[in-house]
């Protein structure tokens, strides 16, 4: 499918990915129920940027992002993170790059309820064998705007701050790329807006590489880049989005898809 671009994204001279797939096809089943969830993408993820993937429903923006950050194997191409290939590593050693240089937000928050929230923060890397930079722990805590809420469990917080904390988890180990999956689905819109001006600040003030899977034109309006999927391709992008360029965006898939 090609779909024309209303207002056509500029290139980024001298952009860096931090992430970048080649050739990614990924197939589920086979025979009737065969289905062709992305087929011979080639994207590049810059480094220090906001990016949203946005299309609807079974276009493959979830096997995307699931793809690029190691979590679903490829069918054919190649996954990079930096200048290492995913796809030719051995479980353990993808086990431990996704520990050590991807942080995961998910819709669903994933935190342990007996922990407190400090605690759930600092899992990943007490799993790990190590302790958090005390600096750089206060400038996520305080950045993610919890200081106040660390010794609470996660039943004790709103959703919008257990979604912060979730966000807080991910950035503390310092990944190369953060990876969030519809981190607002499950929020009201104060909270949403709480949780994107968090990935917001993130890039801004550290350089933080975040890639969005979204279906809500608001909030991509809050990136610095719109991937668009549709039936298991990239048909486009959009730089600095606003909710109704993105409608627009949509719009025009919607009618391209019939």
């Amino acid at each position: 499918m090609t779909v024309a671009d209303p207002t056509p994204a500029p290139v980024v001279p001298g952009a860096r990915a931090a992430a970048r797939v080649e050739g990614l096809t990924k197939v589920y089943g086979s025979g009737d129920t065969r289905v062709v969830a992305l087929d011979d993408v080639s994207l590049d993820l810059h480094a220090g940027e906001f990016t949203a993937i946005m299309g609807r429903s079974g276009s493959g923006k979830s096997t995307l992002m699931h793809c690029a950050a190691g979590l679903d194997a490829v069918t054919s191409g190649h996954v990079w993170l930096g200048d290492v290939d995913l796809t030719t590593l051995k479980e353990r050693r993808l086990t431990e790059l996704r520990r050590d240089r991807i942080g995961f937000v998910f819709q669903a928050f994933n935190l342990v309820p007996t922990l407190t929230a400090e605690e759930n923060i600092v899992l990943p890397l007490a799993i790990a064998g190590r302790r958090p930079d005390p600096a750089w722990f206060d400038e996520v805590v305080d950045t993610v705007g919890l200081r106040d809420r660390l010794g609470h469990r996660p039943g004790e917080l709103s959703g919008g701050q257990q979604q912060r904390v979730a966000c807080a988890r991910a950035l503390v180990g310092r990944p190369d790329v953060v990876f969030a999956d519809e981190p607002t689905g499950n929020l009201d819109s104060t909270s949403g807006a709480e949780v994107l001006g968090f990935l917001r600040r993130s890039v801004d003030t550290h350089g933080q590489t975040v890639v969005m899977v979204t279906h809500d034109p608001g909030a991509a309006s809050w990136t610095d880049r719109v991937v668009f999927l549709a039936d298991g391709h990239v048909v486009g992008e959009l730089r600095e989005p606003t909710p109704e360029t993105v409608l627009e965006w949509m719009a025009r898939l919607a009618e391209a898809e019939g």
